[in-house]
């Protein structure tokens, strides 16, 4: 076993020229008012990571600088790595407006979250795709309001004191599993 270096897995990626070729996993996910920008930027290498069709931060989640926006916060891009000229994002304020305009194409959307519902996220089967994902706030989680427009919730089982995971962590959990049951 030989660790490889930077330019031997570089070999084996693709490029940001040859993105635009690559099959990506038909995933949507809101982000909604998540506080971390280090969050937002490790979720943001795990969507890279996964090949996810594209991000909506929502609320106050922050988002990285971009000309067309005002502001931008400059955490995400560290912690993501240039992950957010990889993968194809937008901020839209209201997450319902989002949700809405998924699942007037058909898009289904599931929650991640814990309620009275809730699968685990590994009994998930195929016929899901595409699917509009959404994470909500690290504290407070996928509000009632928005659960409401959701067509259903997954979790990810926890077996000690904690009742949830970090939420970049739950979603590479989460993420990855979807990319295992497409690829299937």
């Amino acid at each position: 076993m030989k660790k490889l270096t930077h330019d031997e897995i570089a070999k084996n990626r693709i490029t940001l020229d040859s993105l635009h070729e690559v099959n990506k996993l038909p995933v949507y996910v809101v982000l909604n008012s998540i506080r971390s920008s280090y969050n937002v930027g490790s979720i943001f290498r795990t969507s890279d990571g996964a090949m996810i069709e594209k991000l909506f931060l929502c609320g106050y989640t922050p988002y990285p600088p971009h000309p067309e926006l005002l502001s931008g916060k400059k955490d995400v891009l560290k912690t993501s790595l240039g992950a957010t000229e990889s993968v194809k994002w937008e901020y839209v304020k209201d997450p319902k407006d989002v949700i809405n305009k998924m699942k007037d194409k058909g898009i289904k959307v599931c929650a991640l979250e814990l309620t009275s519902n809730s699968s685990p996220y590994y009994e998930l089967k195929k016929d899901i795709f595409p699917l509009c994902l959404v994470v909500g706030n690290e504290i407070t989680g996928v509000s009632q309001e928005i659960l409401d427009m959701c067509d259903f919730s997954i979790e990810i089982p926890q077996f000690g004191i904690k009742q949830s995971l970090n939420v970049a962590v739950a979603y590479g959990v989460t993420i990855f599993r979807l990319r295992e049951i497409f690829d299937l």
